[in-house]
Order: structure tokens, then C-alpha cells, then sequence
């Protein structure tokens, strides 16, 4: 454990990148910019037009778009947001609260 120079605690990973233990990192500020989406698609067209699968599907939080993660192989969720700037997705399943920041690099 390493303890930065704002007083918050971080576990090191194994890539020496800091992870926030409870909610300590500052709050993402992209939230704020959200208002209500509805997916446009269920499934990521740009896999779907060359024939690939995904490993999981994200819906873009700013916009709707559906693309796959960051774990699969194509990574059209991150082309989507390189091209756009959207930083924040979600997990494609309605039940799921898990979220990302492409800008901050962690779940918020």
C-alpha cells in the first residue's frame, strides 16, 4: 500500500498503476454530463458486418452506441470513444451498474 501525497491509500497492481481503495479516488466529473440513452442496437454492428463475436457488449453512456469491450478483439467500444470522445460506457445488460471512464481509466 502506498499512500500519495492527497493522504488517499492505493494498492499497487502489478503494472505499478495506483488502485483506489473505497471510493477514494475523486469522483469522476463526466457523470454529471449524463442524461438518459437507449441502446441502438443490441449487438456490436461493426462485429456483426465482418462476421466476429465479442466477448462482452458496452453501450456508450453518452450516445447509445453499442460496440464491444475492451476484451474482445475487435475493441470497437474504445474505437468509438477515440473517435468521439464519450467516455463513459456501460455494461450492456440492464441489470448491471458497472460503468467506465476511458478518460480516467477505471470503473466509476
Amino acid at each position: 500500500m502506498d499512500t500519495s501525497r492527497d493522504g488517499a491509500h492505493h494498492l499497487m497492481s502489478s503494472s505499478a498503476t495506483p488502485i483506489s481503495l473505497n471510493g477514494s479516488a475523486p469522483r469522476c466529473g463526466h457523470l454529471d454530463e449524463l442524461g438518459p440513452v437507449t441502446p441502438r442496437s443490441g449487438g456490436c454492428p461493426a462485429c456483426q458486418a465482418a462476421g466476429d463475436t465479442w466477448t462482452r457488449l458496452r453501450v456508450c453512456l453518452n450516445c447509445g452506441w453499442v460496440a464491444c469491450s475492451d476484451d474482445s478483439p475487435q475493441q470497437h467500444g474504445r474505437a468509438h470513444y477515440q473517435e468521439t470522445d464519450h467516455p463513459l460506457v456501460g455494461a450492456l445488460e440492464p441489470e448491471s451498474t458497472w460503468r467506465w471512464c476511458y478518460v480516467h481509466q477505471r470503473q466509476v
